[in-house]
């Protein structure tokens, strides 16, 4: 039985820039449209929890970026400006208008250089988890990625192994072995490597990011777990501070990529993205 079967989102694949990208839509006629930037190491599937209290509210797009998931990548592509610069194009080759980002994990940086460099494209933001403060603050297993003298290292980790103990917790290879296994072969044969260029740029592209935040009006709401081992019990908003459209949200811990928020940020989006800004 495939993930699809067990789960409300269909996936289909479409190019886009030469690029092979998978994607879900679940094509709504709806003034509002959502998309969905999935995290790493997981997929697009981490969104399946939350994918119906979304499609409440308006269109639905979800993807995988390029490198990550399972849509196809090239490596100048896998770094955060690009990412970003990539979004833009799909947006505007797929006509979705200016949609409300989310971006955890990799999809915030992602986001912020969209938004900082195409603002046009965007409407609000919802992004949290990634490590994009400056000097950067990681730690576990990110820290050693991003640290590693070589992507020789990270290719010669036991991907296989190591993404299945990372993502247990989200997706059980016992309760839901088909979404298991749709982020573990996201990232076998290579690829988990070849993804790890997106953070090792992190280094320069923080620095980057850190100089063009005070430029960023789009809306943006920063979802954060206390207890994010990956950035130190830091939260995203401390690498926002410089935005006056940010507003953040802590939550302990942070399980489902924002079930736990959703009932107030797609408020957020009904009402316009600008009720609340600047509360804490």
């Amino acid at each position: 039985m495939s993930a699809e079967a067990v789960s409300p989102i269909t996936t289909y694949f479409r190019v886009c820039d030469g690029v092979r990208v998978r994607f879900a839509d679940h094509k709504a006629d709806s003034d509002i449209t959502v998309m969905l930037v999935a995290p790493w190491p997981e997929s697009l599937w981490a969104f399946r929890r939350i994918w119906h209290g979304v499609a409440a509210v308006g269109r639905v797009v979800a993807i995988d970026l390029p490198g990550f998931g399972h849509s196809d990548g090239r490596p100048e592509l896998i770094a955060p400006d690009a990412s970003g610069a990539f979004l833009a194009r799909l947006i505007e080759e797929w006509g979705l208008g200016a949609p409300h980002v989310v971006g955890p994990d990799v999809g915030t940086a992602a986001a912020l250089f969209l938004a900082a460099r195409a603002p046009e494209r965007v409407t609000s933001l919802t992004v949290g988890g990634g490590a994009v403060r400056f000097p950067i603050e990681a730690g576990g297993a990110l820290k050693d990625i991003i640290e590693a003298p070589s992507l020789d290292v990270v290719r010669g980790l036991d991907a296989r192994t190591n993404i299945g103990y990372a993502v247990e917790a989200a997706a059980s290879s016992d309760s839901e072995p088909d979404v298991h296994e749709d982020y573990v072969s996201a990232y076998d044969l290579g690829r988990f490597a070849e993804s790890a260029r997106f953070v090792r740029h992190y280094p320069e592209q923080n620095q980057v990011l850190r100089d063009l935040l005070p430029t960023i009006t789009t809306p943006t709401q920063i979802v954060a777990g206390r207890e994010d081992a990956s950035c130190r019990g830091r939260t995203t908003s401390t690498s926002t501070s410089s935005s006056q459209t940010a507003r953040s949200i802590l939550s302990t811990p942070v399980t489902s990529h924002g079930s736990k928020q959703l009932p107030t940020t797609a408020a957020w989006w009904s009402t316009g993205s600008t009720a609340g800004i600047g509360a804490s």
